[in-house]
């Protein structure tokens, strides 16, 4: 079957992959069995999805771009256990596109909206059971970043939270096209059966993780104080009882820091 794919729209952050080693690479990390149901994010021109559907039961694979999407069709027409979606994975319904069963995730993300993405997984994590993206590298070192440094940050923190991550291997320019300016790097993400802190109010919990990393240069309490979670008398009384001091900064807490903080807010608040 011919097949005459348009060119890569920059627009939408495409940067096909075309290096077959870099993604049986993807495959071993993704621990696919047979019985297996996979999402794709952003197939592409389908290296990675031709790969997939050989390998598990079930592939649904959302692609953005409307004429990529209708080539794929083509392609995996007479492949049923493949499923081709042109639909923006950002608004996308995954209750009615998943249906109840559990999938993996394995996908070379758009670098455009990579971290928007990320963010809905985190929000549907209970329909996967293990997640491997090809992110730009920036974006995956965050996703692994220490406490106190540059790249940490609140995609750091709330997905530690939920997640095991793991940074698995660096991928050079040259196994796209067309070559991006960057490195990427791909992240394997374990869901865990529980949140790794305890947390009152995950409203809230996330409410102070965005604040305080909302002015880094900012102190803890500035960032705090501004976000107008309380009064700064009883903000004082909620640091010292955690044993945080105000003048560092959100960067430098750990998980289990910002967790007793935000317990302790809750505390007070509900009284």
């Amino acid at each position: 079957m011919s097949l005459h794919y348009p060119r890569p729209r920059k627009a939408l952050g495409q940067n096909f992959l075309t290096d077959r080693n870099i993604i049986a690479k993807i495959l071993s990390s993704a621990q696919l069995v047979p019985e297996d149901c996979v999402l794709e994010v952003g197939p592409g021109r389908g290296a990675l999805t031709e790969l997939l559907a050989q390998r598990v039961r079930r592939l649904v694979a959302v692609e953005f771009d409307r004429d990529l999407a209708a080539i794929l069709r083509q392609r995996f027409s007479t492949e049923p256990q493949v499923i081709i979606h042109e639909q923006d994975v950002l608004k996308v319904d995954f209750a009615e596109l998943l249906g109840s069963d559990r999938f993996k995730v394995v996908a070379n993300l758009p670098y455009n909206i990579s971290t928007p993405v990320l963010f809905r997984f985190l929000e549907e994590r209970q329909r996967f059971s293990r997640l491997v993206v090809m992110l730009q590298k920036e974006v995956g070192e965050r996703l692994a970043a220490p406490p106190d440094c540059s790249d940490y940050g609140v995609l750091t923190v709330l997905f530690r939270q939920w997640f095991d991550v793991k940074r698995e291997f660096v991928v050079p320019p040259g196994c796209f096209h067309p070559a991006p300016k960057v490195d990427s790097v791909v992240i394997s993400l374990v869901p865990l059966p529980a949140s790794r802190v305890e947390v009152d109010d995950q409203v809230l919990f996330e409410r102070v993780v965005k604040a305080a990393f909302a002015m880094r240069r900012k102190t803890l309490w500035n960032c705090l104080k501004s976000a107008e979670l309380l009064e700064p008398a009883s903000l004082e009384q909620v640091l010292a009882a955690c044993g945080i001091d105000g003048r560092r900064r959100g960067e430098t807490l750990n998980l289990e820091e910002f967790a007793s903080l935000s317990r302790a807010l809750h505390t007070v608040l509900k009284q």
